[in-house]
């Protein structure tokens, strides 16, 4: 087997061991590194599952390695080629966008599971150069690229393994060289999916149309999806298909934030008795900040997670008056948060090319300016490989006690936005940033009313998905406060990187 760089916990041990059983069984042999064709045969799922700090993206990204030496292919979400029956497959998935980059940063390739479910169509002639680059064919001769255009490609090819970026280097837009996209109408082969904790039934299901072999990887421990009365997927499964890790202590020693997540397992514990362990941590560890007032200038890159959505409206109402915004426009470096394409049915396509950029159902985003046309924005997309959409757009900014939202900008059809200073701890599932800010009268809230979930009381599954948000900092927020921000808003810290595609529609008229 291809060794991790790091030592396995006894639990990640176990956990290895047992999918290189599962793997074995389905052709992949990881201790001799190597593979058999895919055959026909029964399903195989397994889960890992742990809380935060078990080290299952340690464990998931170990995987990846040991399957990419064994010869399996990783399939991304920007271009799959035609299948050899004697490859086996691999594909990494996340339910966000988030999510997906979160692994990315880490150096295991994932995309989301939209992105897998509907591949991209290439234009036959460019496709011959994606053959070329991913080495199943020759270098093509294409009447409107030179040389130095197709040289271009294969060295941000080499340097960055995306076939999207190397033809936007060469000079094409992704409106020259995918002509749509299309539902996956034949099955894969082995899916590894992150933050399965989020996964309802019926993408489950989708799932395990598509991956004879899935394996899930979960945090019990979190929120689980709305009107599943805390079910989760994995819980579903038979007991020796799911393995339990336990925290890796050596791992992550003396880390405050994780410390207080665990703690709140603890059945005795109340909200005060976790409050005054949230003021001592922060009187020993500046990681864990105690504060008075939100912070106006984290809030646009890390929304304020909150439990109710009454709160949520009136801290963004509070972070557009403390940046000056006016009532009916927005202001270049607000965020946002994807609600939804709002297209019928006859647009099926346009909807399907929207969702594989990253326009997915809670998607963050970052209002760059006007678009190119009336109704249009210019957003990033935070997360997204290409981030830079130019895109019909609906903004809804929600006001306190009123039942219909202000709408600054809006075109008939196209992607409908929610302001993203403030999120629900719901929606905040499958995110991190470096600092957090948590508003802590909310969950005091949620501590009265007494709801349970999956036997645990709710203001416990909230906060500890609320505080493992944070992977540097957490900032406890006390009152109901927010201090004015040092600055004014801007995009300047947006990097976006060369494979940069720019949204062209077909049919602009069509989203009008």
């Amino acid at each position: 087997m291809n060794l991790p760089a790091h030592t396995l916990s006894p639990d990640q041990e176990r956990a290895m061991t047992r999918v290189g059983s599962l793997l074995a069984s389905a052709g992949v042999d990881l201790a001799h590194g190597t593979a058999t064709p895919l055959a026909e045969g029964d399903q195989r799922v397994m889960a890992i599952t742990g809380r935060a700090g078990s080290g299952k993206t340690l464990l998931l990204a170990d995987l990846h390695r040991a399957l990419a030496a064994a010869g399996v292919d990783v399939i991304s979400g920007d271009y799959e080629a035609r299948r050899r029956r004697e490859r086996r497959t691999l594909a990494i998935l996340a339910p966000t966008n988030k999510a997906a980059s979160v692994l990315r940063g880490r150096g295991v390739p994932a995309t989301t599971i939209h992105r897998i479910l509907y591949t991209p169509v290439y234009d036959p002639e460019y496709e011959k150069i994606a053959e070329w680059l991913a080495g199943q064919g020759e270098r093509p001769q294409i009447a409107d690229l030179t040389d130095a255009a197709l040289d271009r490609a294969h060295a941000f090819y080499q340097q960055m393994n995306s076939i999207p970026g190397a033809l936007a280097a060469a000079g094409l837009r992704g409106s020259d060289f995918i002509t749509g996209w299309k539902r996956r109408d034949e099955p894969l082969d082995i899916g590894m999916i992150d933050e399965a904790s989020m996964l309802d039934k019926r993408q489950f299901e989708d799932l395990r149309e598509v991956f004879p072999t899935l394996i899930l990887f979960g945090d019990p421990a979190q929120l689980a999806p709305v009107q599943q009365s805390g079910e989760m997927v994995f819980d579903t499964l038979p007991q020796d298909s799911v393995i339990a890790l336990g925290r890796i202590h050596r791992q992550e020693a003396d880390n405050p934030i994780l410390d207080l997540a665990h703690a709140l397992f603890d059945p005795d514990l109340t909200f005060e008795a976790f409050e005054r362990m949230i003021e001592e941590a922060a009187a020993r560890d500046d990681r864990v900040v105690m504060a008075r007032r939100m912070d106006a200038g984290l809030m646009t890159r890390s929304p304020a997670l909150v439990w109710r959505n009454a709160t949520r409206i009136r801290l963004i109402q509070a972070f557009r008056a403390a940046y000056d915004a006016p009532p009916d426009a927005l202001l270049p470096g607000e965020p946002l948060v994807c609600d939804g394409i709002e297209l019928p049915l006859k647009h099926r396509k346009k909807r399907i090319d929207l969702e594989a950029r990253g326009l997915i159902k809670g998607a963050q985003v970052i209002y760059l300016g006007e678009g190119k046309k009336p109704g249009f924005s210019r957003i990033h997309v935070v997360g997204a490989p290409e981030p830079r959409v130019n895109v019909a757009s609906i903004v809804k900014i929600e006001l306190p006690d009123e039942e219909e939202p202000f709408i600054p900008y809006a075109a008939r059809m196209g992607a409908a936005f929610l302001h993203g200073a403030a999120v629900t701890i719901h929606k905040a599932q499958g995110s991190q940033w470096p600092e957090v800010q948590v508003f802590a009268p909310d969950l005091w809230a949620a501590a009265r009313v007494g709801r349970m979930e999956a036997g645990v009381p709710l203001w416990k599954r909230l906060a500890y998905v609320a505080i493992t948000r944070a992977e540097t900092r957490l900032h406890w927020v006390m009152r109901n406060r927010l201090a004015r921000p040092e600055g004014p808003l801007s995009t300047d810290d947006l990097t976006v990187p060369a494979a940069a595609l720019e949204l062209v529609p077909e049919d602009p008229q069509a989203l009008r």
